[in-house]
């Protein structure tokens, strides 16, 4: 159990504990290795200060994408992606990835999964952090696609695959679509973690709810509707929150109207995420930094939501259990 707050310093959110749960592994390449790639494939990927809706997000995501050209390439993105987390104070970290990404210039995802399980067995073990994947499925590619993508989740080794998402365009293809895809991976004991109530509204969350996942990514639409934040509280599903993110793409007008405050008020269990790092220029330190300098947040609200996020993730108990003691060692009283 957490305890309350003090003394008035300040604890390192560094040193605080934490899982990192809603990250694109592609999105959260580091601007240098976006650069030499880009240059070895001869594609040029300006980073923009901005993006005019998810759209445009999206067109440079996938241009980035392409950068991605062989193995070797998966290997190093996948260690420095863990590296940074762990960096940020991460212990544990789960990135998405969409298997057959790479199908034109490495292989099918059946090739990319093995290639991935390697990299990430060997990165974790070199840098000390825990991780296991979330395989996702393309919304925007339909229901027989994303079928092909949970099929191919449930053949991985699960200490690499740890959950099953969905991703893009939630408002033309909701998540009633892929009731198929969703029970064939929970049904292999995977987590469901779909994007859910971004851009849509309450009514997307609860619908995810529903079907049931373990973790809605983003979700933050919930916070219009108290029945809905009721209903999450109650089933302690956590909402993985990307408060950068949101902005950036215009899911929010801006941090001040930013609903996060609000759910975890309700009683929402939350966790804070960086969700593209490349494309929004956070991490994950400076979004617990912003939770806390932006939108007030105690230390104490703080370090549950750390724990929260260690708690809501594919680890197991045993790092769980030692995550969340060391969040409460990290509360201690200063001094």
């Amino acid at each position: 159990m957490i305890m309350a707050q003090s003394g008035p310093s300040r604890r390192s959110l560094r040193e605080l504990p934490k899982a990192h749960l809603h990250l694109h592994l592609v999105g959260s390449m580091r601007p240098e290795t976006l650069s030499e790639l880009g240059h070895e494939a001869g594609i040029l990927v300006d980073l923009p200060d901005g993006f005019d809706g998810f759209r445009d997000f999206y067109e440079t995501y996938a241009l980035a994408n392409r950068t991605i050209r062989s193995a070797d390439h998966l290997d190093r993105l996948i260690f420095e992606v863990l590296q940074d987390a762990s960096s940020d104070g991460a212990v544990w970290v789960e990135p998405t990835l969409y298997l057959d990404s790479f199908t034109e210039v490495i292989g099918p995802g059946e090739l990319v999964l093995e290639i991935v399980t390697d990299s990430l067995r060997k990165a974790r073990s070199e840098i000390g952090i825990g991780a296991r994947l979330i395989v996702s499925a393309d919304r925007d590619l339909g229901p027989a696609d994303a079928v092909r993508q949970a099929r191919l989740a449930v053949r991985g080794d699960p200490d690499v695959v740890g959950a099953f998402g969905l991703v893009n365009d939630e408002m033309a293809h909701p998540v009633e679509d892929f009731v198929e895809a969703l029970a064939i991976t929970s049904g292999a004991g995977l987590a469901l973690t779909p994007h859910s109530g971004e851009f849509g509204g309450p009514d997307h969350v609860a619908a995810a709810l529903g079907l049931g996942a373990a973790r809605i990514q983003h979700g933050i639409a919930a916070a219009a509707d108290t029945r809905v934040m009721r209903r999450l509280a109650e089933s302690r599903v956590c909402l993985d929150v990307c408060p950068t993110s949101n902005v950036a793409v215009g899911a929010v007008k801006s941090l001040e109207e930013h609903p996060l405050p609000v759910l975890v008020e309700n009683g929402v269990e939350v966790s804070i995420n960086a969700d593209d790092s490349l494309l929004f220029g956070c991490s994950l330190l400076s979004e617990y930094e912003l939770a806390r300098d932006a939108f007030g947040l105690s230390d104490r609200r703080i370090a549950a939501i750390a724990e929260a996020s260690i708690l809501h993730s594919t680890a197991d108990g045993s790092l769980k259990a030692a995550a969340a003691a060391a969040v409460g060692k990290w509360f201690a009283p200063i001094g």
